[in-house]
């Protein structure tokens, strides 16, 4: 069941970003709350699987695959309509990339992808859900301001008064988003690196 509503969140994306493109403002407006609750899901597969004791390594790189994906996807498209900087997409798509690079290869060591944290410092920063949270918080408000935005932008200036607050708001949301990007993503990148080192002696020996 957790892994159904984690994999249903990529063809409810895919007509996210095709509709996106719409020219239509009031189909794009639409889509804030669609946005919103596809960003809710990732939090629902995980309740799920908990409350059904139905957790798994597999479950966990669906999850992580799917929230990447998301993630990068959105970031792309706005970029794509000219409603952020290049840079964003890139900075998230790097990162992105090395972490999950790291956490591709916990499984063959018998470890979810978020027990390679072993700090409480590495934990609090990945696992808890006192910066998870708030991390969700801030790209679901993200992406839905985008998505308002992208309505606007197809109207004339006289018909979006508040076009430039509107504005304001998602490149402070996307920024910040991208500054709590950077900051859970290195510590796995430290220590899953070390983790996995010494795995690999282990194995070894």
């Amino acid at each position: 069941m957790a892994n159904a509503i984690t994999l249903v969140r990529i063809p409810l994306l895919v007509g996210i970003v095709v509709l996106l493109h719409h020219p239509n403002p009031w189909v794009r407006l639409a889509l804030a709350p669609t946005i919103a609750v596809l960003i809710v899901m990732d939090g629902i597969d995980g309740i799920i699987a908990r409350k059904r004791d139905k957790t798994s390594v597999l479950g966990s790189v669906l999850d992580i695959a799917a929230d990447r994906t998301v993630e990068l996807v959105f970031w792309v498209v706005f970029a794509d309509l000219n409603l952020i900087p290049l840079a964003v997409p890139v900075i998230v798509l790097i990162r992105g990339v090395f972490v999950d690079a790291i956490r591709s290869i916990a499984p063959a060591h018998g470890l979810a992808p978020f027990e390679l944290m072993r700090t409480e410092l590495g934990r609090f920063l990945v696992k808890s859900p006192w910066l998870r949270t708030p991390y969700a918080v801030v790209k679901a408000v993200a992406f839905v301001l985008l998505a308002m935005q992208s309505a606007v932008s197809v109207v004339p200036p006289f018909l979006n008064p508040g076009g430039n607050g509107l504005n304001i708001a998602a490149q402070i949301a996307t920024w910040i988003s991208v500054l709590f990007c950077i900051v859970r993503g290195v510590p796995v990148l430290v220590e899953g690196s070390i983790v996995l080192a010494e795995q690999e002696e282990d194995d070894a020996e």
